[in-house]
């Protein structure tokens, strides 16, 4: 099946409009720096590294800083317009699907990572015992396995999926 590259791009400047016009919509002062993070956070399934939105980042605006794109994205998760992910290995990522309630599935032979809506979780509970007398005010859950490309032994270890690309 072929794939449709106009059809792609549009619905990446949908998505980018759609977070630009979040932002713009709660008054946060859209530099040209904050733009072009958002801009890289752009996507399905985008779940890049602090230095892999840099790297992008500067492809667009060579002048941007790290120390930029650090502000911006603890800016961002602050205000709820982006989660940060942590997977236990590996640096921090940052996923702009906030919109959607979903979870992660993670690969531990590449760093894959993927955003899931798994079944059941809607009857998912701890007991009062449980909660320890903790409000509980989210849950964030990680599946762990191996994607299918580490799954396979002539490949196995062939493959990798850095923290610039963000999923397998």
């Amino acid at each position: 099946m072929a794939r449709d590259p106009a059809g792609a791009r549009n619905a990446e400047e949908a998505v980018i409009s759609e977070l630009v016009e979040r932002l713009r919509s709660r008054d946060w002062r859209l530099t040209a720096q904050r733009r072009v993070v958002a801009e890289v956070l752009a996507g399905e399934h985008v779940h890049l590294s602090a230095e892999a939105v840099y790297d992008r980042a500067r492809r667009i605006l060579p002048e941007i800083s790290l120390a930029t794109v650090y502000n911006t994205l603890n800016e961002l998760v602050a205000m709820g317009e982006v989660l940060e992910i942590s997977t236990g290995e590996g640096p921090k990522r940052y996923d702009p699907n906030t919109t959607v309630a979903h979870h992660h599935l993670y690969c531990v032979g590449c760093g894959g990572l993927r955003d899931v809506s798994p079944e059941g979780l809607d009857t998912l509970s701890l007991s009062a015992d449980e909660r320890h007398g903790f409000e509980l005010v989210g849950v964030d859950i990680v599946f762990r396995g191996r994607c299918p490309q580490c799954q396979a032994p002539a490949t196995a270890g062939a493959h990798a999926v850095t923290s610039e690309s963000g999923s397998a």
